[in-house]
């Protein structure tokens, strides 16, 4: 298991064991921030301010490149199997991933429990084939067509808000991504719905695959009302200040947009710096650790906190 994948099974929690959720085409996972740590940081919980975790997203969506739907017309009643996608949809790995969400922006999987919409929404269920086809030769192993036909019951429509690649791993290119789902229901209206997550993508005869998606779902009651997980600045000084005594001083955050930088000088003297993504919801994900090395350039660190934990133990 490469470094990433170790990364991302930690921070979610991955049980090998546990049967596969599919949502979406994705490996789906409950969010992490409602698991309760076991000690008493009422502290740095913050009540000033629980209207910002109920707002919804005002960014830009990103998967807009398919706005003429004269694209679709070759793949009217055509099996996914024949499908051969041009090559130009995959030659890098960010037209792979805009690509792939501009098609499913026009796809809906409505059924009679998640109703909504007015009639047809968007291209319905023909870009499904079309997407399906942007995933690996292993992906297809894994995933039947039908199960990831599946795994879109009730979405009626897709937006990419966030897209920011990852420091690549061997032979997997990771992005992280952040989606915007309208969802129907069965009292026949549609509600929001947000999820993050990772995309891992490889090489394939020259192209650009997706090998594996990852999401989790935002809930935006928990954060309002409960610990203190969601707070890239108490994270920091929780997990690695108290339980890893890895801090001597945090200085002030720096923030560009959704991202939260956090610089803290070490018990050790060296600089470290947590970077961490605002999500819709308005919580922060911890995404990459770096510590500057003795030549002054920011090495890629993994700390993982509950080991301090377990150390006291």
């Amino acid at each position: 298991m490469n470094h990433f994948k170790k990364w991302i099974n930690w921070a979610s929690g991955y049980n090998p064991r546990k049967e596969m959720t599919l949502l979406m085409g994705a490996q789906y996972e409950p969010q992490i921030f409602g698991q309760l740590v076991e000690r008493d940081q009422t502290l740095f919980i913050s009540n000033s301010d629980t209207e910002k975790y109920f707002r919804p997203s005002r960014l830009p969506i990103k998967n807009t490149l398919f706005k003429n739907t004269q694209f679709f017309d070759p793949y009217y009643e055509v099996n996914y199997k024949e499908i051969k996608l041009p090559a130009t949809l995959t030659r890098n790995p960010e037209e792979t991933i805009l690509n792939y969400f501009s098609i499913l922006r026009e796809a809906e999987n409505l059924n009679q429990n998640q109703l909504g919409g007015c009639g047809t929404v968007g291209m319905a269920k023909l870009p499904f084939p079309i997407a399906y086809n942007f995933f690996t030769k292993d992906y297809h192993k894994r995933v039947s067509y039908n199960k990831y036909l599946q795994s879109f019951d009730g979405i009626g429509h897709l937006n990419l808000i966030k897209m920011n690649r990852l420091p690549d791993e061997k032979d997997i290119i990771p992005y992280f991504i952040e989606l915007e789902t309208i969802e129907g229901s069965s009292k026949g209206v549609t509600y929001f719905a947000y999820y993050y997550g990772y995309v891992q993508l490889k090489k394939e005869q020259n192209l650009y695959k997706i090998d594996q998606i990852k999401l989790y779902g935002e809930d935006f009651l928990c954060a309002a009302y409960h610990l203190w997980q969601h707070d890239a600045e108490a994270v920091v000084a929780i997990m690695y200040g108290e339980w890893c005594k890895l801090i001597k001083k945090q200085l002030p955050t720096k923030q560009d947009g959704y991202v939260k930088t956090i610089d803290f000088i070490g018990t050790d003297g060296a600089d470290y710096r947590f970077i961490f993504y605002q999500l819709t919801n308005d919580t922060d994900v911890l995404i990459s650790q770096f510590k500057k090395n003795a030549e002054g350039n920011w090495e890629s660190i993994r700390i993982d906190p509950y080991q301090c934990l377990d150390n006291k133990a």
